[in-house]
């Protein structure tokens, strides 16, 4: 749906009006569109069919140095939703101790668009249920005791204006799917093993990405064979070894010990009531070596084909592509234009010098915050995951997360995962049963030791990463090559 001329112009001038007042900044995110379906098959049956469909408009204010926020559904509450965000505004600017300030940028207009070829509304339900139980049907056994595939397909037209006289138009699609089987293994214990819809960072992501069997629909015959042989591996003993992580893992691992600790507004402290804090301090950037010399981190929106890439932030900044850590050592921050002003304020002189395009919101009724885009290890010079083995003396490999536990400040962690292999002397040996590892985060990625090449590396896919106060579950993508990782514990102590 297109933003009818009439309501930009209101828009305008409601910005205007505003900013005579005295307002600092304003910024405004109009959805006209914001839909979602799913679709959940258990066993076979159709067990989900969930569509949602809203629209709306979020304003911001910046006044005295404080923001104010307000958001509204109905078209003809626009002027009411600006003076309420300017009255917010006001009222928090008496107890702010730190004032704001967005700077100036000059304006642009421009328009972005997800590449696709064919929209997945556009598709009908029945066409989009024959290829889910396609799919079932291809993992079914008397063995398997359930079986659950789940897509869900997202797309948003949002027009965002501002007091600098930007105006941006942005035409988003998404793509989620992940299949999943549960069985028995042979002590009784129930093992799951599963696949999600990647990316190889090319190409378009609409329905055609869905449909693409090396994707997605091929991997059901891989994971039901892995299955059969898990149920009777031996366990994973505790010990001291090297880990190889492959990128169904590795996306979680840097998610959670880079990405999260890297956004700015949670190292200035503004989720500690929620999701805890980062070890990162403000002084670190430049001289913490968060790990060895093969770690090197971007953000941004450098990848074509991502839920990470979206053209332009909630706050019009173009989206970009930089490094976070460089040859190990901490440089950059996941970061927006007004946590940068107040870094640059505590820190006492310019730390960061341009916002990083991470100013994002989940939907039109809640406030832009500092989020994931993209946050992917580059590929390195070590060869193949083959390459890789051959060079381990004692290790494992590891794919795919099943459960996690974080330190409050990300300084440590703990990850069990659905399954293992063994390798010894160069070799990749036996599978393994209830793999897990853990480690400190610093120690961690000082023990990097080797990064595969180009085609060790996928896209990994986030839908539901979760942050704020009212949550907000938003989109990101990770980048990951096969990486390894030596001196780690893993297993359980009996």
């Amino acid at each position: 749906m297109e933003l009818s001329v009439e309501l930009k112009n209101q828009i305008k001038n409601n910005i205007n009006r505003i900013s005579k007042n005295g307002a600092e900044y304003i910024d405004v995110r109009f959805f006209t569109n914001d839909d979602l379906e799913e679709l959940i098959l258990t066993d076979g049956n159709l067990e989900t069919n969930r569509t949602l469909n809203e629209s709306g408009i979020g304003v911001r204010v910046l006044w005295g140095g404080a923001w104010g926020f307000a958001a509204t559904s109905k078209t003809t509450s626009i002027e009411d939703c600006f003076d309420l965000a300017e009255k917010n505004a006001k009222t928090a600017s008496k107890l702010v101790q730190i004032r704001l300030d967005m700077g100036k940028l000059p304006s642009h207009k421009e328009v972005y668009s997800t590449p696709i070829q064919k929209e997945y509304f556009d598709v009908s339900l029945k066409d989009k249920f024959e290829f889910l139980k396609s799919i079932d049907n291809q993992l079914k056994e008397d063995w398997i005791v359930q079986r659950l595939i789940r897509a869900q397909f997202q797309q948003s037209k949002i027009y965002f204006f501002n007091s600098e006289e930007t105006e941006i138009e942005r035409n988003i699609r998404d793509v989620f799917a992940n299949m999943e089987i549960i069985a028995i293994d042979k002590d009784g214990q129930a093992q799951k093993r599963s696949h999600d819809l990647f990316t190889t960072g090319d190409g378009t992501r609409g329905y055609e990405m869905f449909q693409n069997p090396d994707l997605f629909s091929s991997h059901a015959s891989r994971i039901k064979n892995e299955m059969s042989e898990l149920l009777l591996a031996e366990e994973l003993t505790y010990g001291k070894r090297s880990v190889i992580i492959l990128p169904g893992q590795g996306f979680l691992q840097v998610h959670e010990t880079i990405g999260h600790p890297l956004e700015l507004d949670r190292i200035l402290g503004y989720e500690l009531s929620y999701a805890g804090g980062s070890f990162v301090k403000l002084d670190s950037f430049g001289k913490l070596q968060y790990g060895s010399e093969k770690l090197n981190v971007s953000a941004g929106g450098g990848i074509i084909n991502s839920p990470g890439t979206f053209g332009f932030d909630d706050e019009g900044t173009k989206e970009g592509n930089y490094l976070l850590i460089e040859k190990g050592k901490l440089i950059n921050a996941i970061s927006s234009r007004a946590m940068i002003s107040e870094a640059n304020q505590k820190a006492g002189f310019e730390l960061f010098k341009n916002s990083g395009g991470c100013s994002r919101s989940t939907a039109f009724y809640r406030a832009p915050i500092d989020r994931m885009t993209n946050v992917s290890i580059l590929p390195g010079n070590d060869g193949t995951l083959d390459d890789i083995i051959a060079s381990t003396e004692d290790g494992i490999i590891v794919d795919t997360p099943l459960s996690w536990s974080i330190g409050s400040n990300r300084e440590h962690f703990y990850f069990s995962c659905e399954i293992a292999w063994e390798v010894k002397n160069g070799k990749k040996t036996r599978m393994l049963r209830n793999p897990s590892y853990q480690g400190h985060t610093l120690e961690f990625y000082n023990n990097l030791s080797a990064v595969g090449d180009k085609s060790t590396w996928r896209l990994y896919q986030v839908d539901n990463c979760g942050k704020g106060e009212p949550n907000q579950a938003l989109e990101i993508g990770h980048g990951i090559p096969v990486f390894r990782v030596d001196n780690v514990i893993t297993g359980e102590r009996e």
